[in-house]
Formats: structure tokens, C-alpha cells, sequence
């Protein structure tokens, strides 16, 4: 699994080049945009762990991109460093302002900028902005998240979605394997928000096996349902044939003894501000969680 997803956003195709050929080469995924435009279609397909954006681009300039990423709620917390020829001091001032997390001027040292990749999400997994494995918003984040939503006046609907059966996944299949479900269901949450939902809803993990997706109640019913149907069929991919024809996993526990379990499907709980009022951010998620457990399903 890759150290973390950069997308580089520069149209000099030499130091696109150069940069997308070291950073692939010290283990990171790479993704590269010449324009600003492109830039913003790929963060909403493939969000980046953080974004190297040079000023002068030809279509829209860094600077808006980062103000637009920055509006988005799904984009707002990635870590973003400027690259650019722009040495002066109101350019920086400007860049910052707009929520930037670095800036560094050509020419650079390639190390350097290495260290400032790096250290950016150190910084943001130690902060427990992003779960360190999907890049999805955890721990503040929602936190900040759910602030809102209880002090709103616009109504809302959350959905708690559960991976089952993930345990007895891993057994056969090992921790890495589950991590690459967990950055599959991601993605299918991703793309189900981008076609289904609005440029203000919420995704986030709150555990390995823990997401939440904050939404308008008129799109929840048909987001929930495409998620779980999608993850429930096409997760089977994950599994050997044998065991996807069988239609149950066995296994041996901890102990030697022999298990059986289901595939893994998906499970939700759903909470809403027609539930409230609520008494604090913990009520919100406690509730969505007695859901789950007690009458799981998607909104009508």
C-alpha cells in the first residue's frame, strides 16, 4: 500500500515529470494535473493526501483552486504547499491566508520538498485529521462536523455505516487485504456523494470499520441504498473463487476452532435532525449507533 496519494498540479511537464517519477519512487501513489480545472475534477475522484499547486497555471491560478478546495466541504482539510516562481513576500502572505500549508519557490531542493510532504501528513495523522489508511476525515474533523450539524438550522441525515463480517475477512485474507476494502469502500462512498449528493456533504471513517456520510435528507435514501448494494456485490471480488461460490467463509479463530461466517456486507444506522434536539455531538453518534444495532436500513 502506498505512503500516501500526492497529487502534483503544475504544467511545466519537465517538473511534473521529475516530481511524479521521485515521489512514486519513495513510495507514494502519484497523481498529476496540468490545470487547475483538472486539478479540482481529480480531488473529487481521488482525494490526495496532500497537494503540491503551482501558482500559475493556465487556465484558473493556485490560488483559486485552493480557495475553491478550501469552500468544499469534502476538500476543505487537504494539506496543501504551493510551488511556485513567486518569491515575494505578499505572494506567501496571500497563499497562507488562503488556507495553504506550505510554500515553497523554484528552484527548490527535491529533498526538501520531500521532507515537507512528508512532515505535512505526519502532521495531519498525528492530529487525528485523516484516517491514516482511506485519507478520509476522522477524529477532529468530525467532531467539527457534527458541532455544525447540531447547531443547524437546515435539516440533516447521517449515515452510520458498519463493514460485517470484516473480522472473519481477515482471517483468510490478511490486514492488508482489508485495508485495500477499506480504500475501496471509500471510493464507492466518494463517487456515490459526487453523482448523488451536494458540494457541502460530509463523508468520514470514525474507525477501521466506522463510516459516516452527513447529507440532505432528499438525497440519503438513494445514496444509502446505491452504497450498500454496490459494496455488497462488488466486494465479493475480494474473495477466492472458491469461497465467493461457497457464499461463506471458514475459518480457524485465535483459539484453533473452526468458524463460519457470511461475506461481508454492509450495515447502517440512520439519525437525523428530525431526531433532535440533541444534547451534545456524542448523542448524535450514540443514537446512529443504537440504530444500527437495533433496526439497521437505509432511510425511507
Amino acid at each position: 500500500m502506498a505512503k500516501g496519494r500526492i497529487l502534483v498540479v503544475e504544467d511545466d511537464a519537465d517538473i511534473s515529470k521529475m516530481l511524479r517519477i521521485y515521489f512514486d519512487s519513495q513510495g507514494y501513489e502519484v497523481l498529476v494535473a496540468k490545470k487547475g480545472q483538472e486539478a479540482l475534477d481529480i480531488c473529487r475522484a481521488k482525494l490526495p493526501s496532500v497537494i503540491i499547486l503551482d501558482i500559475n497555471l493556465p487556465d484558473i491560478d493556485g490560488y483559486d483552486v485552493c480557495r475553491i478546495l478550501r469552500s468544499n466541504t469534502r476538500t476543505s482539510y487537504v494539506p496543501i504547499i504551493f510551488l511556485t516562481q513567486r518569491d515575494d513576500r505578499s505572494d506567501k502572505i496571500a497563499g497562507l491566508e488562503l488556507g495553504a500549508d506550505d510554500y515553497i519557490t523554484k528552484p527548490f531542493d527535491i529533498e526538501e520538498l520531500k521532507l515537507r510532504v512528508d512532515g505535512t501528513i505526519r502532521r495531519s495523522q498525528r492530529e487525528a485529521l485523516t484516517h491514516p489508511v482511506t485519507n478520509l476525515p476522522a477524529g477532529k474533523l468530525i467532531e467539527e462536523q457534527l458541532k455544525i450539524i447540531k447547531d443547524s438550522s437546515d435539516p440533516w441525515t447521517m449515515l452510520y455505516f458498519g463493514i460485517r463480517n470484516v473480522n472473519a475477512f481477515k482471517e483468510i485474507a490478511g490486514p492488508i487485504q482489508v485495508n485495500e476494502v477499506l480504500i475501496f469502500l471509500a471510493d464507492i462512498m466518494r463517487e456515490t456523494v459526487e453523482t448523488s449528493g451536494t458540494m457541502n456533504d460530509f463523508i468520514g471513517q470514525a474507525s477501521d470499520n466506522d463510516f459516516i456520510i452527513i447529507t440532505t435528507p432528499e438525497a440519503a435514501p438513494n445514496m444509502c441504498q446505491t452504497i450498500i448494494q454496490r459494496f455488497d456485490e462488488e466486494s465479493k471480488v475480494f474473495y477466492p473463487f472458491s469461497v465467493r461460490e461457497a457464499g461463506k467463509v471458514i475459518y480457524e479463530d485465535i483459539d484453533g476452532e473452526k468458524r463460519e461466517a457470511d461475506l461481508m456486507t454492509l450495515v447502517v444506522g440512520v439519525v437525523s435532525s428530525e431526531d433532535g434536539p440533541f444534547a451534545d455531538i456524542m448523542q448524535i453518534t450514540e443514537d446512529a449507533a443504537e440504530n444500527r444495532r437495533r433496526r439497521p436500513g437505509c432511510p425511507a
